[in-house]
């Protein structure tokens, strides 16, 4: 009598199907049960066999690009966290690291694959060592290799940075420093082309801004705002009241903007770095009154009388000392002070249905160029954004004005 043939099945395979029924026999165990000794040993054993089943997937990932090939992903890894709905930045760093274990990092996998160091430490360690200089001496690296799993029994992944980061002033003093100096030019580099401020309004009066600076220039402006926002400055804290750090800093941070002055700042849009606050004249005397910015934002009237104290108020909407902004043919290019009173007239772009505000406008002679006899004044003066003030510059368009003073373009035929 002949005997069943039983088809091969990889042991891959079977340690999967073996794991998933393993797991289902303890799916109704309830751990409240466990003494307190026992949920430690289960809490570790969990712990450091969920690092060994994900140094067996990083094997597995590393030698998978025929399932990629098969597919038609970018990678083993991006095909996985489709499959098990994972973000794509999940797949990739488990990519990274399948193909660092495999390829460059023989002692970190085996310490991985034992339970000895867990994916984060791994990782850890694995950027540590792709930053040594790539000429470093093949048994110099193995050590430094050998050296930092030997930490991980004792360091957390943080800690493990700082030691990866210096291994070669344990190792080879020596080199130590240049390879710090060549580390931190490089984050210097990355941290600098990684800078970014977003900003969007809430609609609340208030506006969330996310900064990202180099740490230099972070730590030169938390030193400003701490000038600004100590406890021990007068009038830095109202006696008696408990502010916020964060809301301090945001109170310093405002006041250091209102301090700033004008003549230390680039030009922009052909004047001084300037908000104008425009306001009625007798309404500045009223607290229910409402005020606006050149950039469109409403203030209260009592935001514009405090800005009046150390800010630059157009001296036209205040009444005070007269500015020449009529020109005639002596000068071609608008003045400040001109710029500052269509800013106050036009507030955003005068072309039809552009509500650019006025601050990111240039000046444009509406009536005639100067080129061909117009004059520098400011009836004859308007404010375009950069779009349509090339337009108005454009011979294949023809430009009109309507009623209400605006720009209208026509494309000529």
């Amino acid at each position: 009598m002949s005997q069943a043939v039983v088809p091969f099945r990889h042991p891959l395979v079977r340690a999967v199907d073996e794991v998933a029924a393993l797991l289902d026999s303890v799916a109704e165990a309830q751990p409240v049960f466990l003494t307190t000794g026992e949920k430690e040993a289960v809490l570790v054993g969990l712990r450091r066999q969920i690092s060994r089943l994900k140094a067996l997937e990083a094997r597995t990932l590393a030698a998978a690009g025929d399932v990629a090939e098969e597919h038609g992903t970018r990678s083993a890894g991006a095909w996985l966290a489709h499959e098990t709905r994972h973000d794509p930045a999940v797949g990739r760093a488990a990519q990274r690291l399948a193909e660092g274990l495999d390829q460059r990092w023989p002692l970190v996998a085996e310490a991985y694959a034992g339970g000895a160091v867990s994916t984060a430490q791994a990782r850890v360690i694995g950027k540590a060592l792709d930053d040594l200089p790539a000429d470093l001496d093949p048994d110099l690296r193995t050590r430094a290799e050998q050296h930092l799993v030997g930490e991980a029994a004792h360091f957390c992944p943080r800690d493990l940075r700082v030691l990866g980061r210096r291994v070669l002033e344990v190792l080879a003093p020596d080199l130590a420093e240049a390879h710090e100096a060549r580390l931190l030019e490089q984050e210097e580099q990355a941290a600098w082309d990684s800078a970014s401020i977003t900003h969007r309004r809430l609609g609340n009066g208030l506006s969330r801004a996310v900064v990202r600076l180099p740490d230099a220039a972070m730590d030169r402006w938390l030193t400003q705002l701490h000038a600004f926002s100590s406890p021990r400055r007068e009038g830095a804290v109202p006696a008696g009241e408990q502010v916020p750090h964060p809301r301090r800093l945001a109170h310093a941070f405002t006041a250091l903007l209102e301090r700033i002055p004008e003549d230390w700042l680039p030009q922009h849009g052909g004047t001084s770095t300037t908000l104008v606050v425009t306001i009625d004249h007798d309404k500045l005397d009223h607290d229910l009154a409402v005020a606006g910015l050149t950039t469109g934002t409403p203030i209260t009237a009592s935001q514009a009388r405090r800005l009046a104290c150390g800010a630059g108020i157009l001296p036209a909407v205040l009444d005070g000392r007269s500015q020449p902004l009529d020109l005639g043919r002596t000068k071609r290019l608008f003045t400040p002070a001109q710029r500052k009173a269509m800013a106050i007239r036009d507030r955003h772009c005068r072309a039809e249905g552009c509500d650019v505000p006025a601050a990111w406008c240039e000046a444009h002679h509406a009536a005639k160029p100067w080129t061909a006899g117009g004059t520098t004044d400011l009836a004859d003066g308007v404010l375009l954004c950069s779009f349509h003030h090339h337009r108005a510059h454009d011979t294949r368009y023809h430009t009109t004005r309507t009623t209400n003073g605006q720009l209208r373009y026509h494309r000529r035929t």
